[in-house]
């Protein structure tokens, strides 16, 4: 099945998933939708909060609106969680110097 065929991501957003290399609904099944948003956003990409709800809503064939409404907390942790991680193993890194 073609990204753009799942219910609440518009032909836009599956065209940013092509770009970090999610260009099927197996791959971002794969990936899950918290990684592949923070993929976008490592490509540059600046995709706001509703397009992880709708990511996750794919995944799990919810609602975006019940995801926002039910996960907001939840994600908005396990995102900030990524980034502390993230941001250790760059200090951690040899080349950070």
């Amino acid at each position: 099945m073609s990204l753009a065929n799942l219910s609440g991501l518009a032909p836009a957003s599956a065209a940013w998933l092509h770009q970090v290399g999610i260009d099927s609904v197996d791959k971002l099944h794969l990936t899950c939708a918290l990684p592949a948003f923070i993929r976008l956003q490592q490509a540059g990409l600046k995709p706001s909060l509703n397009f992880l709800y709708a990511l996750v809503a794919a995944t799990e064939g919810r609602n975006w609106q019940e995801v926002a409404a039910n996960d907001k907390g939840a994600l908005l942790i396990a995102r900030e969680g990524h980034r502390e991680n993230q941001s250790s193993a760059d200090q951690q890194s040899p080349h950070s110097s």
